[in-house]
């Protein structure tokens, strides 16, 4: 049986943007290196509603973002001058580090003119070695992630190794991240070799044990598990997982094995000291006011 099933819960990061949020969840606070996962999406953008959606430039500290697309596309700015467009398929992997601030918008004409839009943005946290490392960023194109069918299963890999394929993506620790899609009746299984290791059903149905899971639910398998996974119908899910790092902080968009580290960050960003994408810096997002003791919603 699955050590746990987590909900997805509604988020919003914006006045235009709510989400389905999946970690950190209070009972399950990561899952190897991956402490943070939204789902948004699908979601239809008319006139001019994309930009209610932006997401302004703001901060990140000790981790990695990974964006990834269904569909749509999104304009990728940060602090080290890059500007990207990513698009279906595609993986924008942002290291933090030692402090990066980014921004996130919605510019095609063909996406607001009705289109749709539905991502995934992980975090993943960075070994203590590399949290005050330099900040860096690198898209992945299709072309340059493995894709491996079998018997009606197609899986692209995003990141890290599993069986017995690796993805291009640069990783700071031993992961594993997978975009299956699978038809009706076929089976898959998980990486053995990983101490935690979970799916997300992005769509479709899935029955492990002859117990129903559905879409927007993550189910976390314990080591010792070798769990069938068999689609009721057409079903899309990510696999994830990898080896823990230890104990992490999160407040905002800042993660740590330090709550010292944190509170720093905090005044780093309100004190302007980590700067704007040079590219995008007329506007940003200020640091969240401490009015309850739960932190503030991140952003991705």
């Amino acid at each position: 049986m699955p050590q746990i099933v987590i909900d997805a819960r509604k988020a919003s990061i914006g006045p235009g943007m709510s989400v389905n949020r999946i970690l950190p969840f209070r009972e399950r606070r990561m899952v190897g290196p991956f402490i943070f996962m939204d789902h948004a999406g699908p979601v239809k953008l008319h006139g001019n509603a994309h930009h209610e959606m932006d997401v302004l430039p703001h901060p990140h500290i000790g981790l990695s973002t990974v964006s990834y697309l269904f569909n749509g596309e999104v304009t990728h700015r940060d602090s080290l001058g890059v500007e990207q467009v990513i698009k279906p398929g595609e993986v924008n992997w942002m290291t933090a580090g030692k402090g990066i601030a980014h921004s996130e918008r919605f510019e095609n004409p063909a996406v607001l003119a009705g289109g749709q839009l539905e991502m995934l943005q992980t975090w993943v946290a960075l070994p203590e070695k590399d949290e005050e490392s330099d900040p860096d960023f690198k898209n992945y194109s299709k072309e340059q992630l493995p894709v491996v069918t079998d018997t009606g299963v197609w899986m692209r890999f995003i990141a890290g190794e599993a069986f017995g394929v690796k993805s291009a993506t640069h990783t700071h620790s031993p992961l594993f991240y997978i975009h299956a899609v699978m038809q009706a009746f076929s089976k898959i299984s998980l990486p053995a070799n990983y101490s935690e290791r979970a799916i997300y059903i992005v769509s479709g149905s899935v029955d492990v044990d002859n117990k129903v899971y559905h879409a927007t639910q993550m189910v976390v398998f314990a080591k010792a598990e070798n769990p069938l996974i068999i689609a009721r119908e057409e079903t899309v899910l990510m696999m994830l997982g990898g080896e823990p790092l230890g104990e992490r902080f999160i407040w905002w968009n800042f993660v740590s094995s330090r709550k010292d580290r944190i509170e720093q960050a905090k005044s780093d960003w309100k004190e302007g000291r980590i700067n704007l994408p040079p590219l995008d810096d007329k506007e940003y997002i200020p640091l969240p006011e401490e009015k309850t003791g739960r932190p503030p919603e991140a952003l991705s």
